[in-house]
């Protein structure tokens, strides 16, 4: 495995910029090398190299999971930089604390760091117009940069960005640099191919569970299967027996088999002997956690928003409507499962990790080897699907503490069994709803209460602090309400739960959008029309909701069998709305044909990326409304593969258009946003199809059978 450091003393005669230090690179595909010191002349700043022949190096500070950012914050900095695309390439940096923290999770890359990457870029080009100029003699507004190379137009003289690297790399660093106007965009705003698509399409991308390096060895984890059990006593006699095992250790999480190659290790793990101490979480069942929810929801709870007086609106109210919903934990179910490589020695401590979250990796890997953190590196590899998953660091902790225990560098590598019974889940929750409406049907109150494990409460927010995670999509619904009050009451039963894709707006905008749906109809509404006329102080999801409806038809007749349903949601600063287009079969199956959907994300950078990820949004929402439910059996998960935990097929994948509004806005995120309307509208199309409301995730085709 080739790796090489970029020393500090090379990069910082290129100066500083934007407050920041500079960075090593890791480049990917492992196996090829990063530039040396002699061919990096020009390092303005810890996101861009450029060398002799003109090649630009952007370093990527950011997760690639899928969504795209290793190609749109390089898009954003060529753009600035006026560089030949066809001579930009991407390393990925290691884990700095010149980058602040990396982790990558929140849609919030693109939406953080733009206006940072544009200075970042904007400099360097600065930079290079003042060398040019210094040369020719000539003054900077003469000197124009344009794919790589420097302009002067009165004269025709070129100079390549290659031929100035050097010189520019001994000009002071603009603080202030000025930037491109839209007009003058020429990546920005373009529909350009993703730059990791050829390695990953050629197999030569190197995934976290590709990783080798020289005396590697593989381990595998036996864990309790309740959660929060603990080691009572093993037998590692047979394990040991194995051909091919290598040693058998006790961790914080279990118990190690460690092999020369994977299948030892699960042959070793699977002769393995463990007794459990299984602790009180072994009496916790889906039906228990259900009653305490339901009883839960009938007290008051913490206010998480409070508008108006809902209480006394709804005692006063013409007519009321109420109802209560219920959505399961999920799983995240990544295509690569989880694992780690980490290599503990004397003298420090390397990780190599598909992570999200290179920052805590480091300080987790700091904490338990005890070094400092310029004895720790961590190189971020790509990731096989995130989704918040690979925002935890149990993976790295095991591998780092397998290593620690037998000295060598040891890869530990999940089985999909693992994957589905050790996550840390999408939390179930459970929702009661009150509405008060005028004679003319308008909603006047409206009163949400929901109950469920927090996110943050389990990651140590203190029990007096409402949950932002949990009410996010609830307390801020949009809708010109009055009265407005929203309650949320934290219950933990031990289920580890985590930032699940979209997290609070997942099962919020389900709950929310569904509610709404009840009120159109039980007021003789249109969907659509109900919606539009309740969201007069929120032009943006006006905007986007009026878009999908006009693209999708509403209104206009369907063929027979077919129905549509609609929903808006805002998350991760974008706005999006959807409508579902299905039918239902005489044994209740769904089938939802087509799906049209409305996105106001600001300024989308790269549309294709924009639509791909709304495309996957989709994907994920149905995979999880259609069939997506863990459930829990004294304290374990009945759910282990994908022939029980069933994502959607490609051939129940309906035909999905996305439609980008325009917007001058700043660039917000787009890889959740997809995802929370999606359950609605689908539903809601349930509904019109065949006056049954689904309250109660995931759906099942027995309730929707024809009698």
């Amino acid at each position: 495995m080739a790796s090489a450091r970029i020393s500090r003393r090379t990069l910082l005669q290129g100066g500083l910029a934007l407050g920041a230090g500079l960075v090593v690179g890791f480049e990917l595909p492992i196996g090829s090398r990063t530039a040396g010191p002699s061919a990096t002349i020009f390092a303005p700043n810890a996101f861009i190299r450029i060398d002799r022949d003109g090649r630009v190096t952007i370093v990527n500070p950011r997760s690639e999971m899928g969504q795209g950012t290793l190609t749109s914050m390089a898009m954003i900095i060529a753009d600035e930089l006026d560089a030949d695309w066809s001579k930009v390439r991407v390393e990925q940096a290691e884990t700095d604390p010149v980058y602040g923290n990396q982790g990558t999770g929140g849609s919030r890359s693109i939406r953080d760091l733009t206006t940072t990457w544009r200075r970042a870029g904007a400099a360097a080009r600065e930079m290079l117009l003042a060398a040019a100029a210094k040369e020719w003699g000539v003054p900077v507004s003469e000197a124009e940069a344009d794919q790589g190379k420097v302009i002067h137009r009165p004269t025709g003289r070129v100079l390549t960005y290659g031929e100035l690297a050097e010189k520019a790399g001994q000009l002071p660093v603009p603080q202030n640099p000025r930037l491109k106007t839209p007009d003058q965009f020429k990546l920005i705003g373009k529909k350009v191919p993703r730059l990791d698509t050829p390695d990953k399409v050629t197999g030569r991308a190197i995934y976290g569970i590709d990783v080798s390096v020289p005396g590697i060895l593989v381990a595998t984890i036996e864990r309790c299967p309740v959660f929060g059990g603990k080691v009572q006593n093993f037998d590692a006699t047979a394990a040991k027996a194995v051909k091919g095992v290598k040693a058998v250790v006790p961790i914080g999480a279990g118990v190690a088999v460690v092999a020369e190659r994977y299948w030892q290790a699960r042959k070793g793990r699977e002769a393995l002997h463990v007794a459990w101490d299984e602790g009180p979480t072994a009496q916790v069942s889906s039906g228990s956690i259900h009653q305490a929810y339901e009883a839960l929801a009938r007290q008051p709870g913490p206010v998480a928003r409070q508008t108006g007086d809902a209480a006394k609106a709804l005692g006063a109210a013409a007519r009321t409507v109420e109802a209560a919903y219920e959505v399961p934990f999920l799983a995240h179910a990544t295509m690569e499962p989880q694992n780690c490589t980490a290599h503990v020695r004397s003298d420090g401590c390397e990780v190599w990790a598909p992570t999200q979250n290179p920052t805590r990796c480091q300080d987790e890997a700091m904490r338990l080897t005890g070094f400092p953190r310029e004895k720790v590196r961590v190189h971020t590899t790509l990731l096989g699907g995130g989704f918040g998953r690979r925002g935890e660091v149990d993976y790295l902790i095991e591998a780092v503490e397998v290593s620690k225990a037998v000295g060598m560098p040891v890869k530990v590598i999940w089985t999909r069994e693992d994957d589905i019974r050790h996550d840390f889940y999408r939390p179930t929750s459970y929702h009661v709803f009150r509405a008060a409406l005028d004679t003319g049907g308008n909603p006047v109150a409206w009163f949400h209460r929901l109950v469920g494990p927090g996110v943050l409460h389990q990651r140590g927010l203190p029990a007096g602090q409402m949950d932002r995670t949990m009410v996010e999509g609830a307390a801020n619904m949009p809708y010109d309400i009055p009265n407005v009050q929203v309650e949320y009451t934290n219950k933990d039963f031990g289920i580890p739960v985590g930032f699940w894709r979209s997290v609070g707006a997942s099962h919020n905008a389900f709950v929310v959008e569904s509610f709404v749906d009840e009120l159109a109809h039980a007021t003789g509404k249109d969907p659509f029309e109900y919606r539009r006329a309740l969201l007069g102080t929120s032009p943006r999801h006006k905007g986007v909701l009026e878009l999908a409806a006009q693209k999708a038809g509403w209104g206009t007749p369907l063929s027979a069998g077919r129905h549509r349903g609609v929903a808006v949601a805002f998350s991760y600063g974008s706005y999006v709305a959807q409508v579902a287009e299905l039918s239902i079969a005489d044994d209740g199956s769904v089938h939802v044909h087509r799906v049209v959907c409305a996105i106001d994300c600001g300024l989308a950078v790269n549309p294709d990326q924009v639509e791909a990820q709304m495309e996957g949004g989709i994907v994920w929402g149905l995979s999880a409304v259609l069939r997506g439910e863990i459930t829990i059996d004294h304290g374990r998960v009945l759910q282990s593969n994908f022939h029980d935990y069933v994502p959607l097929r490609i051939d129940e994948m309906p035909k999905v258009e996305v439609y980008i509004v325009p917007s001058a806005e700043a660039p917000s995120g787009v890889g959740e946003p997809g995802v929370p309307p999606i359950a609605p509208a689908v539903t809601n199309a349930i509904f019109a199809a065949t006056g049954k409301r689904v309250r109660r995730l995931p759906i099942h085709p027995d309730d929707l059978k024809k009698a």
